[in-house]
């Protein structure tokens, strides 16, 4: 595969070590832009606007700490190591709490139930670290060769930063933890692929060979290291495994209540809207006029039909949203309801 030649291992350690005092350029820069970004996508979420987010991706600086934690284990630089990985956890916390004060000002009714920017990032799946793994083998050997640089702006849309953790401090502020800790998988997803893949990379391209002749700090680097950043990607692919079985019976649950939500709604001048599933959870979305139909009559429909397990959100669009439990005969009214 080649290497790199001192010059190029100088480079990658000034572009990747951001330094510690808070007035130099590099840490004013990522700390700016990080910011700058964390409200970008913020904004972009609350709207449901995919571009604004997109545009967070462009700006927002955090693969930088990351592929830097990186390059110090493959140096076995342990300064570098805690620094960068200290610049990952605070800037991933300043992204949230950022989030959260967004969500503090907006609080939509619907707790941003209906807003897809959310909803797509709140169901981690094996595909995810598969699509993480591939992108930032991608963004480590753009790094490395400077001849297919260009594509790190491509990188930076392709890998989910700061959305996933603007939609974690959005979905805290509402009362949404679980999916809030989705999101916040995601993001640990993303991490934990950029870290192992940037690590095989530098290792691939000697890397340690180039910074040593460039006087740069070098240790001795040992198996554990790729045994323990191997052992965190497994780690994160357990949830990720669980969620990917969840959303398939989601939509297989999703599958068996439609025909059921479509006859229930054909006795009156109600129509289906959509219906989905999170979690387990039915979610039916109704539209018509007046009179609304009986949500137990739907609820005694789905117990029915073998679905008697599954809790029914039914929200009635122009009317009001009715939380009908499993293993129930009744239903209660609600104005909003996050899960």
């Amino acid at each position: 595969m080649g290497s790199v030649d001192e010059a190029a291992a100088r480079r990658m350690a000034d572009a990747l070590f951001i330094e510690r005092e808070w007035r130099s350029r590099s840490s004013s820069r990522f700390w700016t832009l990080l910011l700058l970004a964390s409200v970008i996508a913020g904004a972009g979420v609350v709207g449901d606007s995919t571009a604004t987010v997109i545009g967070a991706m462009i700006v927002a600086p955090l693969m930088t700490p990351i592929l830097g934690t990186a390059l110090a284990l493959v140096l076995a630089d342990r300064t570098h190591v805690v620094r960068s990985a200290l610049l990952v956890l605070g800037g991933a916390v300043a992204v949230v709490l950022i989030g959260m004060l967004l969500g503090w000002v907006v609080s939509p009714p619907d707790a941003f139930s209906g807003n897809s920017q959310v909803s797509s990032r709140i169901s981690p799946r094996l595909i995810d670290l598969l699509a993480a793994l591939a992108t930032g083998t991608v963004g480590a050997f753009a790094l490395v060769r400077t001849d297919i640089s260009d594509t790190l702006p491509g990188v930076a849309i392709a890998i989910s930063l700061v959305p996933p953790l603007a939609v974690t401090g959005l979905l805290i502020a509402v009362g949404r933890y679980h999916d809030a800790g989705e999101s916040a998988l995601l993001f640990a997803t993303n991490v934990a692929a950029i870290v192992a893949t940037g690590t095989l990379v530098f290792l691939a391209y000697r890397v340690r060979d180039a910074a040593g002749r460039a006087g740069l700090t070098v240790g001795a680097f040992h198996g554990r290291t790729l045994v323990a950043v191997a052992a965190v990607v497994l780690l994160v692919a357990v949830p990720l495994t669980a969620g990917t079985v969840s959303v398939a019976r989601d939509h297989a649950l999703a599958a068996d209540a439609a025909p059921v939500a479509d006859r229930w709604a054909s006795g009156g001048s109600w129509q289906i809207s959509s219906v989905d599933a999170r979690n387990g959870v039915l979610l039916v979305d109704v539209l018509g006029l007046p009179p609304q139909p009986a949500p137990t009559a739907l609820r005694a429909a789905l117990d029915r039909a073998g679905m008697g397990d599954a809790d029914l959100q039914l929200r009635l669009v122009g009317g009001r949203t009715h939380w009908c439990p499993a293993s129930s005969t009744t239903c209660t009214v609600e104005h909003s309801r996050a899960d």
